[in-house]
């Protein structure tokens, strides 16, 4: 039998127990990851307790409210609070999320916060996004098309509509950080975001690189790494799938493949 330990530095200890605010009739506890790679100290687990009658409902409330009342060494990334800009995914609860569309009124117990799983740690909540958004760039994820024309370029609404679906995305990593093919192999496949992002591009009508596109992903790693566990749509919080752009991008590229072999 094979045995797996993790390395010493990356074991979780119990960590600070965080008064209880006074005089208040409905608490809530929160378990939060946090981590300083500038102390030398291991990962470790805080509990805080807050205010529900003297905070917003959702779970980046909880956090703001921790950080202006509590400890305002507390970091994660934050930004427009309405669900589209993405910045403040993390685990909650066991499933990547929105903190700022997650209600805490949606959780039994304790609230348990992570960061994205399997993505290197900036500092407590805050993951290094730099390879995601590397590989989203990869793709091109811009309208390659000839010359402007003098009006604007067309699309009837049935070309608009295939958009539908892919467009919303906001890059917040919760898809492709709950990904197991992504965790092992994130050098190499581009992962569920970038890859619906890359059929976002093929699907607009306006778009003259549809060949190239699908070319670039047409690949073992890069796109047939994925086997469909489906854990991409099952976190997505804009309700999006990026399984079944996925499967249609390779059923594209199998198509293109036995075209050019002819």
């Amino acid at each position: 039998m094979v045995e797996f330990t993790l390395p010493k530095n990356s074991v979780i200890s119990e960590g600070k127990a965080w008064p209880k605010p006074q005089g208040t009739e409905r608490l809530r506890e929160l378990r939060i990851y946090r981590w300083d790679p500038d102390d030398g100290a291991n990962p470790r687990i805080d509990t805080y307790f807050i205010d529900a009658d003297d905070c917003g409902p959702m779970v980046l409330d909880a956090l703001i409210w921790i950080k202006n009342k509590i400890d305002p060494t507390l970091t994660f990334r934050r930004s427009c609070r309405e669900g589209i800009c993405g910045s403040c995914s993390m685990n909650i609860a066991g499933l990547n999320t929105l903190a700022c569309t997650k209600g805490m009124d949606d959780i039994d117990g304790a609230i348990k916060i992570y960061p994205l799983p399997h993505m290197a740690v900036v500092k407590d909540l805050v993951p290094d996004l730099t390879i995601f958004y590397e590989q989203y760039a990869a793709i091109q994820p811009w309208l390659r098309a000839g010359p402007a024309p003098e009006k604007e370029r067309l699309q009837s609404p049935e070309q608009r509509a295939k958009l539908d679906g892919l467009y919303e995305c906001i890059l917040c990593a919760c898809c492709s950080t709950a990904c197991p093919s992504y965790w092992w192999n994130a050098d190499r496949f581009l992962g569920p975001a970038a890859l619906l992002q890359a059929f976002r591009w093929v699907q607009d009508s306006r778009d003259d690189a549809t060949e190239d596109r699908v070319s670039y992903v047409d690949d073992i790693f890069r796109l047939y790494r994925c086997h469909t566990i489906m854990n991409c749509t099952q976190v997505c919080p804009k309700g999006l799938s990026p399984a079944k752009a996925i499967a249609d991008l390779k059923n594209m590229a199998i198509a293109q493949d036995e075209a050019e072999s002819r």
